[in-house]
């Protein structure tokens, strides 16, 4: 339809300028550019937006400061796009990198966009996604961005009030360098794309010429070493779709906020009940403990965490009659379930997510206690193992130490055994409770009075006195007079011990959650 003369005539020219000018600057960032294009599509990778829109429930997000930095030339919303959706109806914020804009690199409006998201999270208690892919700060607007009180130093400080209020969800789909690498580390989980995810403090490059390293940039930060060696990585996946796709999944098992409870679902029986012959009776066969974890859990809800690094504990969470869960199991497959400093952190971490989430634990038990030896104890496996401990602790969710089999030593201890309150120990007709296993402890006890019995009457009479004393020994830890001391609260067939443990979930839910009055702990970190 024309314009009329007097319409035209009242057009302000000013007006028709700052709209195109604001046209071009929200076309500019909607999307990659056809060289930028290239590169993703090279890598693999998925353009800032079109991953955003898989995240979040169609039409539903609203994104916030679009325009940063558009008087800038080739910098389209400052690197960085943030704003607020729904994944699965349920309210988040979303912080993503866009790495066609200087590769991912913050600004100082990058950084207020970010500080501002982290505010909003704060301030309404909003769980929040955050996809990396960042090449760290300019260095060209350091004084901008850097120091000051609204500085790139304020993210990490808010990521750390956030910490154990909301949830915090990374996809790290390229890089995260130098100090940005600190805001997937604070994350409750952190999602790594093998091939193109990376974490580094200082570059290989940086490395080769400050302390002489010649290395590649996989050896130094890439996926598959965070999330089989440092720990760092909770998941290693093979694009963004299925980073993606994880984090979503892993949305489903916890609350919106440390007030919340957690999503229920309805339940659905284990897909291969637990029988007598689920655990092997000898302890000296070993077993995979998945097998338990599934016979447990709802069919198919068994989401393990950190499942490439320190194998020797599985740790992850499930659903048990549609409700949340967080399990702790030693794998006797693995280092025969030994407890090493790795694994301690492992779960230590894992029981503090659960316990600011309100998410009951169960612990699987069957570890023949923490590894010994020179090396081990000089890289600090007692202050590891005693972080473990201290978190069992002052976990004050309803707690359930399952002893599937063998539990010696201060592996009971870390296992939440029964002096640390739980709401019950339940023991399989597998299970041993011990300071070690019978034949360490008669070698411990009676080393010098088996050399003098080989020697005055040979080996056959060495052989006799060990049986004696190894019969002994387990007559005293026997599982009967266990439980007919109270040591343990319940025996149970492991055909059984899902409903058994359903029954008392239940009966627990709404246990007082206080465990001292004072400031906060001194963890032995």
């Amino acid at each position: 339809m024309p314009v009329s003369d007097s319409a035209s005539t009242s057009r302000d020219p000013r007006v028709a300028d700052v709209r195109r000018r604001l046209e071009a600057a929200h076309a500019a960032s909607a999307s990659a550019p056809e060289k930028a294009a290239a590169k993703l599509a090279a890598q693999g990778k998925l353009y800032v937006r079109d991953r955003i829109a898989l995240l979040v429930d169609e039409g539903s997000f609203v994104e916030d400061g679009r325009y940063a930095n558009a008087l800038a030339q080739g910098l389209p919303a400052d690197g960085v796009v943030t704003g607020r959706g729904t994944v699965d109806d349920r309210p988040v914020i979303v912080i993503a990198n866009d790495p066609t804009v200087k590769a991912g690199s913050w600004g100082a409006r990058t950084v207020e966009k970010i500080v501002r998201a982290t505010e909003m999270a704060l301030r309404e208690e909003l769980p929040i996604f955050w996809f990396v892919d960042s090449a760290g700060a300019r260095i060209t607007d350091q004084v901008e961005m850097f120091p000051g009180r609204r500085g790139a130093g304020r993210i990490f400080h808010n990521q750390v009030a956030l910490s154990g209020k909301v949830p915090q969800i990374c996809c790290l789909f390229g890089p995260s360098a130098a100090g940005g690498a600190y805001i997937p580390s604070f994350t409750d989980l952190l999602i790594m794309v093998e091939g193109n995810a990376s974490m580094y403090l200082g570059s290989p490059r940086m490395a080769e010429m400050v302390v002489g390293e010649k290395v590649s940039l996989e050896d130094m930060g890439g996926a598959r070493m965070h999330c089989t060696v440092s720990g760092v990585g909770d998941l290693l996946v093979q694009d963004d779709a299925e980073a993606i796709e994880m984090a979503k999944l892993y949305f489903s098992y916890v609350p919106q906020n440390w007030r919340s409870p957690t999503p229920s679902y309805e339940t659905e029986a284990p897909e291969t009940p637990l029988t007598r012959d689920s655990v092997p009776e000898r302890e000296s066969q070993p077993f995979d403990v998945h097998d338990v974890i599934d016979g447990l859990v709802d069919d198919d809800s068994f989401f393990e965490v950190k499942a490439l690094f320190a194998p020797e504990l599985v740790i992850g969470l499930g659903r048990m009659g549609g409700e949340t869960v967080g399990i702790v199991a030693n794998n006797s497959m693995v280092k025969g379930g030994v407890l090493f400093t790795d694994s301690a952190d492992k779960a230590a971490r894992f029981i503090w997510l659960c316990d600011a989430y309100s998410i009951p634990l169960i612990y699987l038990a069957d570890v023949p206690g923490f590894m010994i030896g020179s090396e081990v104890e000089r890289g600090g496996i007692i202050r590891h193992g005693a972080k473990m401990v201290s978190a069992v602790s002052s976990a004050t969710v309803p707690q359930f130490c399952v002893v599937v089999r063998k539990a010696y030593g201060a592996g009971l201890y870390a296992m939440g055994g029964p002096g640390f309150g739980p709401d019950a120990t339940i023991a399989l007709p597998t299970a041993r409770i011990a300071v070690m296993g019978p034949e360490a402890a008669v070698n411990a006890v009676y080393a010098n009075k088996i050399a003098e019995v080989e020697a005055a009457e040979g080996a056959q009479a060495r052989d006799a006195f060990v049986a004696e004393k190894r019969r002994e020994y387990e007559e005293d830890v026997d599982l009967e007079r266990l439980a007919a001391d109270l040591v343990i609260d319940q025996v149970t067939e492991p055909e059984d011990l899902r409903d058994e443990l359903l029954r008392r979930l239940r009966y627990a839910a709404h246990r007082d959650r206080a465990f001292a009055t004072k400031r906060r702990g001194i963890p032995p970190v």
